[in-house]
């Protein structure tokens, strides 16, 4: 099986998006979507900014490398009375099954990002958008401070070394690298525009209900306690990881809501 596949279906991604709803819609609610436009939301998950799109009024299609999101994305549209929102499964890599110059809005949050090959991710995106329209991608950020970079970094150190010729999914965080991606797509420079924006993990228990989810369903996640076990050190990942979600949230009232900062980029299709 394709590695990237096999880490999103290991666990359960909608126990986590399920804190991340209000962001995802206070988020798609920015992107001036309108009623008939041609959206897809690549690495969509279960629906997180998908199904606001949706609900806008736009024709959105979800893409997901897993199996299991898909399906999850597919019921939630169908409880929700969307007829204008499907989810079918697909590669970032390879979007051989979508048309050229097919979409208004290519929306990708914490999705595309995490594809191996990021140069030919980079040539789908603009591929598939047509021209005048717009790329918005959200991607985490190598070395902050906040929540997912921090859980991703503290799980790195307890796992191995990845294979030889890993490319880091959080190079998407760094805007050099995000340049020079799309500028061998043939985007141009000015084309692309970079500012921070924050997603906030909410939940109506304490944090440590919260790491229980990452721990339990949370595909890299999974895999560091899996390794930190073989190795006599779950005990101090437990630890690290719940020291960051205590100190990183803000709720101040027994429930959780921890920020986590990260890279907006949107690229302008001529």
């Amino acid at each position: 099986m394709n590695p990237n596949k096999a880490l999103w279906e290991k666990g359960d991604f909608t126990k986590i998006a399920d804190s991340m709803r209000n962001s995802g819609t206070a988020l798609v609610a920015q992107l001036g979507v309108t009623k008939g436009m041609e959206v897809l939301d690549l690495g969509c998950g279960d629906g997180t900014t998908a199904i606001p799109a949706a609900k806008l009024g736009a024709n959105v299609l979800g893409v997901d490398i897993a199996a299991n999101l898909v399906m999850a994305g597919n019921r939630r549209a169908q409880a929700e009375g969307l007829t204008n929102c499907t989810f079918q499964e697909g590669d970032a890599t390879d979007l051989h099954e979508l048309s050229d110059r097919r979409f208004d809005l290519l929306v990708t949050i914490f999705g595309a990002m995490f594809a191996p090959k990021p140069m030919d991710v980079a040539r789908e995106l603009v591929r598939v958008t047509r021209p005048g329209g717009r790329i918005v991608m959200g991607n985490w950020i190598p070395g902050d401070p906040t929540l997912v970079a921090q859980i991703l970094k503290i799980s790195s150190s307890y796992t191995p070394p990845p294979p030889e010729g890993f490319i880091s999914p959080m190079l998407w965080g760094m805007e050099d690298h995000v340049t020079e991606r799309f500028a061998a797509a043939g985007v141009a420079k000015e084309d692309i525009s970079f500012v921070r924006d924050t997603f906030h993990f909410e939940l109506p228990g304490a944090p440590s209900e919260l790491l229980g989810r990452f721990k339990q369903y949370y595909g890299p996640t999974m895999n560091a306690f899996e390794a930190a076990e073989k190795n006599g050190k779950a005990a101090d990942l437990q630890r690290e990881l719940e020291d960051l979600f205590n100190r990183q949230n803000k709720s101040g009232n027994g429930t959780t809501f921890i920020p986590a900062t990260f890279l907006k980029v949107t690229v302008t299709r001529r």
